[in-house]
């Protein structure tokens, strides 16, 4: 049984930086494409970040493009997102994501993206105050 725990949001100022973390259980993070998503009250989930074959690819929304970075540690089967240079419309709930479908990791980023992960986290929430 899959289970992805998320950990590390937080309240911060703009500006500001939060590493979030997914511990996963039951599913090697190296598997295949992971990512963070996103959803603020009233928008739909939007895809952030992605990440596989071993963390040699990465891909990010624009929005966040040189601020986040998501990365990966094989030993401690974790999932990471660095979060630099925070704003306020990063305010959001965080969610991981994992799958063992072969598909390519960059369309986790289009809308509508979320619909194809079967696994997730509980989230966890990021507040960015101005």
């Amino acid at each position: 049984q899959v289970q992805l725990v998320e950990s590390g949001g937080g309240s911060v100022q703009a500006g500001g930086s939060l590493r979030l973390s997914c511990a996963a259980f039951g599913y090697t993070v190296s598997t295949y494409c992971m990512a963070w998503f996103r959803q603020a009250p009233g928008k739909e989930r939007e895809g952030v970040a992605t990440i596989y074959t071993g963390g040699e690819n990465t891909y990010y929304a624009d929005s966040v493009k040189g601020r986040f970075t998501v990365s990966q540690d094989n030993a401690k089967n974790t999932l990471y997102l660095q979060m630099n240079s925070l704003e306020p419309e990063d305010t959001a709930m965080y969610y991981c994501a994992a799958d063992y479908k072969r598909f390519p990791c960059e369309h986790s980023l289009v809308a509508g993206g979320f619909r194809i992960y079967d696994y997730w986290g509980q989230g966890t929430q990021v507040t960015v105050s101005s």
